[in-house]
């Protein structure tokens, strides 16, 4: 089968999931012809993602509700006003997707959360006029299952969420849902494991004694640095995005930073005591897998609801702020959820089913 995959291209994870997907496509003869990516001018495509995808990239703008910051942490207010102010660039990009899709003719098109795509398929309807198919994938997407039970506080909270959801997959003819447990499926919303990196696989996790961290946004520095100010004798080992920075900044002996690198990254994480985190899916499911407790600091609500779900699954504690406190009182109390792991090895077995209807 051909495939076509279309990617939001906010943050990291439907990135590494469209990775680990062609991947799994690949080894059992299927073919990935293209890969299409909203992206907006806060957003770039990783060069990771161009290196390993191993298909030609098409980039066009795509709303991100992620850009405009307050406090560290996304308005939603002012990142609906700024996508909705152009319309015209927005015409634009619907118009390339429906010709890339006319064009290349896959059998499937597999849309990570990307809205665009939701739209020119209620628009255009390639499903209908060239009998092309969208299959949707995302974690988001176990919001719209039925057996998933949320408060109804969570209801108000996650509103703007369930919105995104049904946009980008109101035509889908199957809806993944990422989880971090087996739920019964709903309708066409079937619950899928997480697509980890097959790098995951590979390493074998140890127990150090220091705390590994990654910051979404530089501005969290400050918090960490002064923790770490009132407890420098507890190791710590943080990855951020900050621009410009040497690959390596050590600030003491007993609190690094570095540079994103995903290799080293992974690393870090399997030989840490504990992870810190601004709650993305991916790293959440990296560190459950290598079993170390979480303290999850959300700046928006895709990430607001990874901390809520993965608490659900005992990952760890959600926090405001980097207060790693609340990370070593949680330590002790921590015990690894053992199905997690067995649900991950099924990924593919699953993936393959769901997608091409092969049975393995």
């Amino acid at each position: 089968m051909k495939f076509l995959f279309t990617v939001q291209g906010e943050g990291r994870g439907h990135y590494t999931q469209a990775l680990s997907l062609s991947a799994i496509l690949r080894k059992h003869g299927h073919e990935v012809a293209a890969v299409l990516v909203g992206t907006s001018e806060s957003r770039q495509i990783p060069s990771f993602f161009k290196e390993k995808i191993q298909a030609p990239v098409y980039e066009y703008s795509s709303p991100n509700f992620t850009s405009f910051y307050k406090d560290k942490k996304p308005n939603i207010f002012l990142s609906v006003l700024n996508n909705f102010s152009r319309p015209f660039i927005y015409r634009k990009s619907l118009q390339l997707v429906r010709d890339k899709i006319e064009e290349i003719r896959p059998d499937v098109v597999i849309n990570f959360y990307e809205m665009i795509t939701g739209m020119v398929y209620q628009i255009y309807k390639p499903d209908r006029k060239l009998g092309i198919p969208m299959i949707c994938l995302a974690h988001q997407y176990i919001l719209l299952n039925n057996n998933y039970k949320t408060s109804r506080e969570q209801d108000v909270k996650y509103y703007l969420l369930r919105m995104l959801s049904r946009i980008t997959s109101r035509r889908a003819s199957k809806i993944l849902a990422l989880s971090f447990r087996d739920i019964p499926c709903s309708g066409k919303v079937k619950t899928v494991p997480p697509l980890l990196r097959s790098e995951v696989f590979s390493i074998k996790p140890s127990e150090g004694d220091y705390i590994h961290g990654y910051m979404l946004n530089t501005g969290f520095y400050d918090e960490v640095f002064n923790w770490h100010i009132k407890n420098p004798d507890i190791p710590l080992r943080f990855f951020w995005d900050k621009k410009d920075a040497e690959e390596v900044t050590k600030i003491d002996e007993n609190f690094i930073l570095y540079t994103l690198n995903d290799n080293n990254f992974l690393q870090s994480m399997a030989g840490s005591k504990a992870y810190a985190t601004t709650s993305g899916f991916e790293s959440v499911c990296e560190a459950l897998y290598f079993r170390k407790p979480i303290l999850m600091i959300p700046v928006h609500v895709e990430q607001e609801f990874n901390a809520y779900d993965a608490g659900l699954s005992g990952a760890g504690v959600t926090g405001k702020k980097f207060n790693l406190d609340e990370l070593i009182n949680f330590i002790p109390k921590y015990s690894p959820d053992e199905k997690f792991r067995n649900w991950v090895h099924k990924a593919e077995e699953i993936y393959i089913k769901e997608i091409t209807g092969e049975q393995l």
